[in-house]
């Protein structure tokens, strides 16, 4: 089974530049996204073989999630009872064997101005996967706006006190994997440097490779035996991010 994750910064800037086409190449059987950045009313796909279930914010042109799947769901929850609800942030599929979270993450601002908010946010979210986790297993996927190690970004000194570097939020990344829940990439390249899943627009930081490692596929313990390849397209282009791939033993 292979699953495909990718914060696409708008989905319509997107689509002008291949996304249909990679969705097509890549076969995956489950694609999700974030920061579509639409409304309902502007979709506008040709991807027919796949069930396609969105999360709108009620800001337009904000943030965003989806998942499409081969395979229809048992059921589908957007939301994860908190505030930030409204903003989109995440779409939850039902298997038969697991559950599939799409997730856009707070980001926690300049000088840190929303960061007890995108904290209260994590606190939520470990508490919603964590009861999912009660009934079966859990994947987690998207921009988790978070870098948790210093091998997880180009420069972590001057980065310690910036959103996405912050100890709170690493401490606060800390805690959802304390909670029974693996980082897939580093579990299999537990010391991998220089590879990352997004990079600036500014200053030719891709150009560079000046980027961070903060889209994740994580999944709880009792998946491990089951994760083939945990991997980033870094050549993939169209989006600041980079797709993250996931292949799991059926």
């Amino acid at each position: 089974m292979k699953l495909i994750s990718w914060n696409v910064n708008g989905l319509r800037a997107i689509q002008k530049k291949g996304f249909e086409e990679y969705v097509q190449d890549s076969d995956a059987d489950i694609f999700c996204l974030q920061e579509t950045k639409l409304q309902a009313d502007q979709v506008a796909l040709d991807l027919p073989q796949y069930h396609m279930y969105w999360s709108f914010a009620e800001k337009k042109g904000y943030s965003g999630t989806a998942l499409f799947s081969k395979i229809e769901p048992l059921s589908i929850e957007t939301g994860i009872g908190h505030p930030l609800d409204s903003e989109g942030r995440t779409v939850t599929a039902e298997f038969e064997d697991f559950y599939v979270v799409s997730c856009y993450t707070p980001n926690s601002q300049n000088e840190l101005a929303r960061l007890d908010t995108r904290l209260d946010w994590d606190e939520a979210f470990r508490a919603y996967v964590s009861a999912l986790k009660e009934m079966k297993g859990v994947i987690i996927c998207g921009d988790l706006n978070v870098a948790h190690n210093p091998i997880d970004l180009k420069n972590p000194k001057s980065n310690e006190r910036n959103a996405g570097y912050s100890i709170e939020e690493r401490q606060s990344f800390t805690s959802l994997l304390e909670a029974g829940f693996i980082d897939t990439f580093r579990l299999l390249y537990p010391k991998q440097e220089g590879i990352y899943s997004w990079w600036s627009y500014r200053f030719k930081a891709r150009e560079k490779n000046t980027g961070w490692r903060i889209d994740y596929w994580l999944t709880s313990e009792d998946l491990k035996d089951r994760i083939q390849n945990s991997g980033i397209e870094t050549d993939v282009l169209g989006s600041d991010h980079a797709p993250v791939v996931l292949t799991l033993q059926d």
